[in-house]
């Protein structure tokens, strides 16, 4: 009987690293050192790195909101346009 629980917890964490390692090895915005460093702490690693990694690089595809721009020329507190007279 205990056995069978570290098989699916070693299986779980197997299948979890294999994921993740085809994750970052398509990543284009990664150089080839920094991908296999990221694999190689993902398996130095099992859980933590591999969640902690995947999140980090998911992250960084996340489309960012447009920010309005800052300034924009003279206005009262009311945010209306003034003639500066």
């Amino acid at each position: 009987m205990e056995f069978e629980i570290w098989y699916v917890i070693v299986g779980t964490a197997i299948l979890l690293n294999i994921v993740v390692s085809v994750f970052l090895a398509r990543r284009d915005d990664l150089e080839s050192v920094q991908k296999g460093a990221q694999i190689f702490i993902v398996w130095l690693v099992p859980f933590f790195a591999a969640i902690g990694l995947w999140l980090l690089n998911r992250s960084q595809d996340a489309p960012t909101s447009p920010t309005k721009s800052f300034g924009g020329g003279p206005q009262d507190s009311s945010g209306v346009s003034s003639s500066g007279d």
